[in-house]
């Protein structure tokens, strides 16, 4: 994990890798209770004998959204920053799902820190996020996530 203190530290990343969060396994449960949270009950998610049958995946799959909604939680495993009043989730920004993320398969957040700016004493933080998918080569998806600090 890497420990940022302040926004030169924030800024020394700029253009490189921050690193990676642990591995994280999405499991049927996981994938039932999001569909339970949304109410978004398609078989595809949660209907494991029909998805293996007559699904394009022979598995049930995670929801787009249930993988997104996992940034918070990884992106807390790869930068702890300090010495901040305030962080707030400022947005995101051209998302592409390029790969669904199977039951049981493993993902890690990967990110990269795009821009940062100085905006008269609210740091603007602009994250290239890449979710892998353990043993794949293409990852499900890659975004950017947009932070905003009041260091």
């Amino acid at each position: 994990m890497v420990i940022i203190n302040s926004f030169e530290e924030y800024q020394a990343y700029t253009g490189k890798e921050i690193g990676s969060s642990n591995w994280h396994k999405i499991d049927q449960n996981q994938i039932n209770r999001f569909a339970d949270a949304t109410l978004d009950h398609q078989w595809i998610h949660t209907d494991k004998e029909r998805a293996e049958n007559e699904g394009p995946y022979k598995a049930t799959i995670a929801h787009g959204y249930l993988t997104l909604s996992l940034i918070p939680y990884l992106w807390k495993q790869i930068a702890d920053i300090r010495n901040v009043k305030m962080e707030i989730n400022y947005g995101i920004e051209h998302f592409k799902f390029t790969q669904p993320v199977l039951v049981n398969d493993e993902i890690q957040l990967k990110a990269k820190l795009k821009s940062i700016a100085d905006l008269r004493g609210v740091t603007k933080v602009v994250i290239t996020a890449t979710l892998s998918i353990k043993g794949k080569a293409k990852p499900a998806y890659t975004g950017e996530v947009i932070f905003l600090y009041h260091f």
